[in-house]
């Protein structure tokens, strides 16, 4: 069974740092596109980023240029890296995995990680 287990958020200043990391188990890491997705109080899951097991990374509009989502398949671990942050980006941080069986999606979430961005 797949388990998807994050950590490393926290409380940070706005214009500082914050990494994220995601550790997968159960499966097979490097086939899986992994993702950061984001909820803020009172809105929507939304997706931040996607790395492919090819490596070829996506990112909302709003976090290009400061964010990185970056894998390591020895370690079964995504990372996020959070760069100068602002107030908005307080959210629950989600690590999702998301692979192709049988032309059938399937998707596994971690339980998230709070980031807040507060002075």
């Amino acid at each position: 069974q797949v388990q998807l287990v994050e950590s490393g958020g926290g409380l940070v200043q706005p214009g500082g740092s914050l990494g994220l990391s995601c550790v997968l188990s159960g499966s097979i890491f490097k086939f899986y596109t992994m993702g950061w997705y984001c909820q803020a109080p009172g809105k929507q899951r939304e997706l931040v980023a996607t790395i492919t097991s090819g490596g070829s990374t996506t990112y909302v509009d709003s976090v290009k240029g400061r964010f990185t989502i970056s894998r390591d398949n020895a370690k079964n671990t995504v990372y996020l890296q959070m760069s100068s942050v602002k107030p908005e980006d307080t959210a629950v941080y989600y690590c999702n995995a998301e692979i192709i069986i049988d032309s059938r999606k399937r998707m596994f979430w971690g339980q998230g990680t709070q980031v807040t961005v507060s002075s």
